[in-house]
């Protein structure tokens, strides 16, 4: 049985051995101890205080971030807007161009067809005067075949010569 109970000696020894270890770590192993954990302690605070900040930025960031996509948005779809607004400006002023040149063809096409009208009417008129003078001829020719016709037809113009 004695390997169940030990020696008072045993034991007060093993006490002493417990109150030195104890004098010895709690002068100089705890303070060295506390102060690592108190430091350990202190690193994590920091590093959760850092992680909430970096959060923080990441959140504006991406606000902001938000903020500048939202702007060059909205600038697209101005420039959209501008672009469309040039786009019909161009357009309608092409269209305009386009009808004023219509318009001075159609103007030069309308005095290039009075000109030749003009032309062909005197062609025409030419045309009908020397027609006429050659039957007025022939007629003439036919009707002073004879003497007595001829001296008839010019008593007759000197009568209106002298009435003149």
């Amino acid at each position: 049985m004695e390997l169940f109970t030990p020696d008072f000696g045993l034991v007060f020894w093993m006490f002493i051995a417990f109150i030195v270890l104890f004098f010895v770590l709690a002068k100089w192993g705890w303070p060295v101890i506390i102060k690592m954990m108190d430091q350990r302690a202190g690193t994590i605070d920091q590093g959760v205080e850092d992680a909430r900040k970096a959060k923080e930025q990441l959140d504006n960031a991406r606000a902001e971030a938000q903020k500048y996509v939202k702007e060059a948005q909205a600038r697209q779809a101005e420039m959209l807007r501008e672009a469309a607004k040039m786009k019909s400006d161009i357009i309608e002023e092409a269209r305009a161009e386009a009808k004023k040149a219509a318009q001075k063809e159609m103007d030069a096409a309308r005095q290039a067809i009075d000109q030749a009208r003009k032309e062909a009417e005197l062609q025409f008129r030419s045309e009908v005067g020397r027609f006429s003078v050659d039957i007025a001829e022939k007629m003439v020719r036919a009707q002073l075949s004879n003497d007595k016709a001829q001296t008839e037809l010019v008593n007759k113009l000197l009568d209106e010569i002298e009435k003149n």
